[in-house]
């Protein structure tokens, strides 16, 4: 499915099903992708969590309806997957900045959230620099976590694994025993099939099977796939972050290619990350449209 008419019509399920309950799974399945792949590319492209961005929608349109028809609020709350008038009102309210009572008295202000929908747009002309790889199959040791991706909470979960990765000596074991000794990987894989809810994030080195495997790493078999690779300059974690944004919302729309939502590999060289000019690479497997 094309990149863009695959979000678009997530976008659309959204809309269409947001008075019932919504499962993540199935949104993503109008994308042709796992519920990590489709809520990470929806938080790159979107700057708001999937959940965010729903409960924005049904507090829009439950504003809507109290200060427009005569509804009671309990109603109200049960209609847009509220447990209770008391949940309700204390995310109303720091949605709105009044009480659902206020919001039915004829003036009151109220926000609103309107629905998203796919363009591309034409700004920016942001160079990126970026080669199509062929690679065989290849094994990488890697000391493995599973993160969550509800609320976007990968976000500061994994910068900790890597900040623990470093303090407990995990790096320096990996580029010990990697051949590869000038760089290591962050790998995120593409969601759990039996939870999908979560997904496993590994940090890795590319292994020759000749060193024995310390207790609690793995070795794991990357197939053979073609490779769009980009190149990264700047400071992490910024750096890395914004080309995220630009290979979502301006090389895979416009590009003969679309990833295989399978996995990707973040390659950090060896240096300071906090540098300006500091150098890393993103592996996105792919396919031609």
């Amino acid at each position: 499915m094309d990149w863009i008419s695959g979000i678009q019509k997530a976008l659309n399920y959204i809309e269409k099903h947001m008075e019932e309950e919504l499962d993540y799974a199935d949104i993503a399945s109008q994308a042709a992708c796992s519920n990590y792949y489709f809520q990470r590319i929806f938080g790159i492209l979107c700057g708001i969590s999937l959940g965010e961005y729903i409960r924005n929608r049904r507090l829009t349109l439950a504003g809507s309806e109290l200060s427009k028809a005569n509804r009671k609020v309990v109603d109200v709350a049960l209609k847009y997957g509220y447990e209770s008038p008391e949940s309700f009102t204390r995310a109303f309210v720091k949605f709105h900045g009044i009480t659902p009572s206020e919001a039915k008295r004829d003036g009151s202000k109220l926000k609103s959230y309107s629905p998203l929908s796919v363009q591309i747009i034409l700004k920016g002309g942001h160079l990126m620099d970026y080669k199509i790889m062929e690679k065989p199959a290849f094994q990488v040791i890697e000391k493995v976590e599973k993160h969550s991706i509800s609320d976007s909470q990968q976000l500061n979960t994994i910068p900790e694994f890597w900040g623990r990765a470093h303090r407990d000596g995990t790096v320096a074991k990996l580029l010990s025993i990697t051949s590869a000794r000038n760089y290591i990987f962050g790998i995120c894989y593409g969601g759990d099939l039996t939870d999908e809810k979560t997904f496993d994030y590994g940090i890795g080195a590319e292994y020759d099977g000749n060193a024995e495997v310390p207790e609690g790493y793995r070795v794991n078999e990357i197939p053979a796939r073609t490779w769009a690779v980009f190149e990264v300059r700047g400071a992490m974690p910024e750096a890395i972050q914004q080309l995220w944004h630009n290979i979502c919302a301006e090389f895979f729309p416009a590009s003969e290619y679309q990833p295989t939502y399978e996995m990707d590999i973040e390659v950090y060289p060896a240096g300071d990350m906090t540098a300006p000019d500091y150098h890393s690479e993103i592996w996105v497997p792919v396919v031609k449209k």
